[in-house]
């Protein structure tokens, strides 16, 4: 691996000698930098992100929202973004916007411009056109909005013609994707009156949600749920605060270095997050502990020794992100690896079951994939791999790692690492580099 690894077509991961030894923090969280740049947008008055990501996805919101007539300011140097709220209005009310594979942008901003009123339409790359949005778009259609998907199958792009709305009751889906019910709750203030919203079905990714309730009290909007997170109630007379807000380290980056000693044994620790954090997705930790792992956990800092030893069963419901980093780990294990709970990987950047199958059997695993999950069994030779990424950034990411151990592994297009995490392959060199 080299620095210029973002600007080749192909990358072949170099195996490392020994055992792991090292600490990083990696960059700020995508998800959590999102959720503070919409809600930042929606307060009142000017609002600092520290710790911010700079990524493809971030920026995509930041240029969404300087389209929607916001003053946004980035420092890539102090991680900074400034951002100047309109106090719940939107200052174009019409705007065409591209959120390129950004599932996070084009939800969340359908559910804020359809709650707000005006004239937008928002559209992405064709893999987005794939992606589903007709059950938020339904949802917020139920309470008066003027809103549609235009693609077949009830995909963006997305088309407002809409006045506010007033709010009342909302109904939507939980099992597909976590970020419909996310993007309502925040948007929820901008209604005249008090928003209520009841899960049909199962609600997976709770983590994330929770996230956003948090997120949304640090900028002064209470939102109140009961026990089983199937109902959640946004009272009216509600607006958001501008505030100074710090990010977190992104912890579904940190699943990659964590998993580096779950693989070639020794010591991973990542700076920046512990068991308080909002992300759900330190509890990956756990599941390395279940294959045999060390986990301990400090005010600031969360450290795996390894390796993995066993194979597991485990519903990743809640971490899914997570589920090819884990996958990778399970190659280098004894025993049978099943994944369970996770359907709505299908609709991500790519198939995360289907097309991890295929790229995880040219290791020489055997592979079989369900329709909720995939299990694996470690190849009786291992073998190097030229992997495909589809253009998902975790499909890189995650694959990239049995290459620390195995020779001959390359992946193709790297650089749609830049969707989350631009610097992850020198990054990771540096990790695994003995001089560390």
């Amino acid at each position: 691996m080299s620095e210029s690894a973002q600007d080749q077509s192909s990358i072949e991961i170099q195996p490392i000698p020994g055992e792991v030894d090292a600490t990083i923090q990696p960059p700020g969280s995508k998800s959590l930098t999102n959720r503070a740049l919409l809600i930042a947008a929606l307060a009142d008055g000017q609002s600092v992100l520290s710790g911010a990501l700079a990524s493809d996805d971030t920026h995509v919101m930041i240029d969404s929202l300087s389209k929607l007539g916001f003053k946004v300011a980035h420092d890539l140097d102090s991680n900074e973004i400034s951002i100047t709220g309109a106090g719940g209005k939107i200052p174009n009310p019409n705007a065409e916007l591209f959120v390129d594979n950004s599932g996070t942008t084009i939800r969340f901003l359908t559910a804020a411009l359809g709650m707000a009123g005006g004239e937008h339409r928002l559209d992405g790359i064709q893999r987005m056109r794939e992606r589903p949005i007709g059950h938020l778009v339904n949802s917020l259609a139920s309470v008066g909005a003027n809103i549609e998907a235009e693609s077949p199958q009830q995909c963006p792009p997305v088309k407002i013609n809409s006045g506010r709305l007033a709010g009342g009751l909302i109904k939507i889906r939980g099992d597909i994707s976590s970020q419909y019910l996310s993007g309502l709750l925040m948007a929820a203030p901008l209604a005249t009156e008090g928003v209520t919203i009841e899960i049909d079905g199962p609600l997976i990714s709770k983590p994330y949600v929770q996230m956003t309730i948090e997120v949304m009290k640090s900028f002064g909007v209470v939102c109140k749920s009961d026990a089983s997170m199937s109902r959640f109630e946004v009272p009216a007379g509600q607006v958001y605060s501008a505030q100074r807000y710090a990010i977190e380290p992104d912890a579904s980056a940190a699943s990659y270095f964590w998993a580096t000693a779950a693989i070639c044994g020794g010591r991973a620790t990542v700076v920046g997050l512990n068991r308080e954090s909002l992300q759900g997705d330190v509890g990956f930790v756990d599941c390395l502990k279940q294959m045999g792992c060390k986990v301990e956990v400090e005010a600031n800092s969360i450290s795996v020794t390894g390796p993995a030893m066993h194979g597991i069963d485990i519903d990743m419901s809640n971490v899914s992100d997570t589920v090819q980093t884990l996958t990778s780990v399970a190659l280098f294990v004894e025993g049978k690896t099943t994944v369970r709970n996770i359907a709505h990987n299908r609709v991500k950047e790519t198939d995360r079951i289907g097309n991890l199958a295929i790229e995880l059997r040219k290791f020489g695993a055997h592979v079989e994939d369900f329709e909720d999950g995939l299990s694996v069994t470690p190849p009786s030779q291992m073998t190097g791999a030229n992997i495909e990424t589809y253009n998902d950034h975790r499909m890189a990411m995650s694959l990239a790692l049995p290459g620390l151990k195995q020779p001959g592994v390359v992946i193709h297009n790297p650089k749609c690492v830049s969707k989350t995490y631009p610097d992850y392959f020198a990054d990771l060199a540096k990790f695994v580099s003995p001089s560390n």
